[in-house]
């Protein structure tokens, strides 16, 4: 069957470096996992990268005695620090509870805001088609995003925004992280390093997703064997050393 918007496909490497990028992740180290390589190479080009955090990660442990408020306080702290190594102008926080994040009008109506407010010319999430997809904020982030940069773009969604002078702005580019079938790829054999330097960050989590390499030795080179394997994994399509792959789409 053809595809209506088959002349809206890519499956290209050739996304020029944006002037604004805006990474949406649901946890504090997500847009780090999906794209935190990429970020880092546009950042070194001269694009202005924001960082939008969805939730307070305050679930975020396998330690039943973690207290959940100093969690938070603690990612809070992590992200910021990692937000460097990306070489993030701004990062900002929604304010969701961890695995309690929902994609609701409200939510959806902040998120054009912010997009009319930062402007960027690609912004970068969670596929919210991914399938099986387990955690919930991961499932709902992809959806606000997704549904907040269609509002954004058109000018009769949220007129009071207008009223207060953010103009309607639309994207040249939607990149979504671990998507089932992606179409673009970038590049990141030259900051993968940075990549998991930023990942490292996150120490409050790395005995949940990345083998305690925050201890060093042997566990950090396990770690770093593991995602340089995967960023492997992810270029082969593209014939790409190195890379992040990516559905695109055109808002």
């Amino acid at each position: 069957m053809t595809n209506l918007y088959g002349d809206l496909r890519h499956d290209t490497t050739d996304l020029p470096n944006p002037r604004r990028a805006l990474a949406i992740g649901a946890h504090p180290d997500d847009a780090e996992f999906g794209a935190g390589g990429t970020l880092i190479r546009w950042g070194r080009s001269g694009t202005v990268v924001s960082l939008l955090v969805m939730t307070d990660g305050s679930k975020g442990s396998w330690d039943p005695s973690a207290e959940p408020a100093e969690l938070a306080a603690v990612r809070h702290a992590e992200t910021l620090q990692a937000a460097e190594v990306l070489g993030c102008e701004d990062v900002e926080f929604f304010g969701a509870v961890d695995g309690e994040l929902r994609a609701t009008p409200a939510a959806v109506e902040r998120v054009s805001r912010h997009i009319r407010r930062r402007r960027p010319d690609v912004v970068l999430t969670h596929d919210p088609w991914q399938r099986y997809q387990l955690h919930p904020d991961h499932r709902a982030t992809g959806w606000i995003v997704v549904d907040a940069v269609v509002s954004a773009r058109d000018p009769h969604f949220f007129p009071h925004q207008i009223a207060e002078g953010l103009l309607p702005h639309r994207p040249s580019a939607l990149l979504l992280w671990s998507a089932d079938e992606p179409d673009h790829w970038e590049p990141i054999d030259v900051t993968l390093e940075q990549k998991i330097d930023a990942l490292l960050c996150h120490s409050s989590q790395s005995a949940t997703t990345m083998g305690d390499a925050h201890l060093g030795g042997p566990a950090r080179a396990a770690f770093e064997g593991r995602m340089t394997a995967w960023a492997a994994r992810q270029g082969e399509a593209a014939g790409l050393a190195a890379a992040e792959s990516f559905r695109r789409l055109t808002p």
